[in-house]
């Protein structure tokens, strides 16, 4: 997980952005392949891809330009629904990357959306203690700005996941 438990594997911002006079490993490189994504966040909305191939139809995460199971390049962007069931966790307890360590300890996680695809992201809202494998989950935005808070690159938004 590049820079923590945001983003998708590091393929929704595979560079770390400087902000604040420093590397910040939670903002993504928006370019013009992922900003609808990052444009849906900020707005509150999750995307993801969806095969349009005739027989196929899978949605995946994170965002590519064909579909990982039948190489279709015939895919387009769709609303999710923003609700998950929770997969498996982890709980970080140290992370140097600003600015993770005034985070630590968080949850990096990985969901199963209801549209089928899995999720790399971050559970908030909820300790430990509560996590149960298969939990409901809905999705939420990290608003960014301040320490601690991802942007979305541009004044927009991360998804992470609360319990539903």
């Amino acid at each position: 997980m590049k820079g923590g438990a945001v983003g998708a594997e590091g393929a929704l911002g595979a560079g770390a952005r400087v902000a604040r006079g420093g590397v910040r490993g939670d903002l993504p490189e928006v370019d013009a392949f992922t900003r609808p994504y990052w444009d849906a966040a900020a707005e509150g909305r999750l995307l993801v891809r969806r095969c349009r191939a005739e027989g196929c139809g899978v949605a995946h995460h994170y965002p590519r330009e064909f579909c990982p199971r039948c190489w279709s390049e015939d895919v387009g962007w769709e609303q999710a629904g923003g609700r998950a069931a929770l997969y498996t966790w982890s709980v970080v307890h140290r992370n140097d990357l600003p600015p993770f360590g005034g985070r630590v300890p968080y949850i990096a996680a990985v969901v199963d959306l209801a549209e089928g695809p899995r999720m790399m992201t971050e559970i908030v809202d909820c300790p430990e203690s509560e996590l149960r494998i298969g939990m409901p989950l809905v999705v939420h935005f990290r608003r960014g700005g301040g320490e601690g808070e991802g942007d979305g690159g541009e004044g927009g938004a991360i998804p992470v996941f609360r319990p539903a």
